[in-house]
């Protein structure tokens, strides 16, 4: 008996580690994919923070040169990183508010069984899963100087003189535009996700006590919606702190540097921009990195932070 027991015992062994092996063997290329893809070059890019290489010559340590190089005579209207950070933090402080305010108007308004719900979840979310450079061109056609949007609002008195995007005040709202339409719809269908797991007795009961719609919105709607609403502000101001692809479409930085993101700084340090570098300086761009890094984990922190005190708030 205590034999049959003991073999039984090494039998469920073998076909346990037979199928951790199995699982290992799924999970494997994503883990690889992970630490050749994002591991790795992160490890790097703060190791070379320090250092000094162009790509061409030997890489020598030069501790916090990088740094020091950056931020000598750090100005938020004079110098390239002051600038870039002014211009990022403002889009953040803009878009963020605006796309989560977009988007859980569209999920309240779809979550009424309006007819045809489908079909305009579908419309509102196909420009996240379209082709961004297709967007930005066509973007780039509507808000140009004879272009419908300068069209429609000369009839309001409110004409331009150039392109959205040539002009230093509209180019970064040009930017702003096309980000709270794109990602709109993404985080409508985050919302709608949300938006259908209140329980409906809570309305009920709020309808009962006399609530009216604000009342049940302010009361219950938001309250319930604060784990997706903090999921969705996390998620957009990270993306917003790294954004770059628009901009090099749309405005590539300019006209002037109207519109320098953090990334944009750091694409024109890496492989040489105009007014920037003639050659690639990877130390000074790794240590923008960092600082953006270091940026992005503090408003996280701070995000985190407040989120415990909006729950015992609401």
């Amino acid at each position: 008996m205590a034999q049959g027991t003991i073999a039984k015992k090494g039998k469920m062994s073998k076909l346990e580690k037979r199928n951790t092996l199995v699982a290992y063997s799924f999970l494997a290329p994503n883990f690889i994919g992970f630490l050749i893809f994002t591991m790795i070059p992160v490890v790097f890019s703060v190791v070379l923070s320090f250092m000094n290489w162009g790509g061409g010559q030997e890489i020598s340590f030069v501790g916090l040169d990088n740094f020091r190089y950056i931020f000598n005579n750090f100005s938020f209207t004079k110098s390239n990183l002051g600038i870039a950070l002014k211009n990022t933090v403002y889009y953040t402080i803009v878009t963020v508010p605006l796309t989560l305010g977009c988007a859980l108007g569209l999920a309240l308004l779809l979550n009424k069984g309006v007819r045809g719900a489908r079909v305009f979840r579908a419309i509102l979310f196909f420009p996240y899963v379209a082709s961004l450079v297709a967007i930005c061109v066509c973007w780039n056609f509507l808000l140009m100087k004879n272009g419908p949007f300068s069209q429609i609002l000369s009839h309001v008195g409110l004409g331009f003189s150039k392109s959205w995007t040539s002009s230093r005040d509209l180019a970064i709202w040009a930017i702003i535009i096309v980000s709270t339409w794109r990602n709109a719809g993404y985080y409508m269908v985050m919302y709608l996700a949300g938006l259908q797991g209140v329980p409906i007795e809570l309305y009920e009961a709020g309808t009962m006590d006399g609530a009216n719609a604000w009342q049940q919105f302010k009361n219950i709607t938001m309250p319930m919606l604060t784990p997706t609403t903090f999921f969705c502000s996390i998620m957009m101001v990270i993306y917003c702190f790294k954004i770059y692809d628009v901009v090099a479409i749309m405005t590539q930085g300019g006209p002037g540097r109207s519109t320098k993101m953090l990334v944009t700084y750091i694409f024109e340090l890496s492989f040489g921009g105009e007014g920037i570098a003639t050659s690639a300086q990877y130390g000074v761009a790794s240590a923008v990195s960092m600082v953006l890094l270091v940026i992005v984990l503090i408003v996280t922190f701070v995000q985190f932070r407040g989120e415990k005190k909006w729950v015992n708030y609401m």
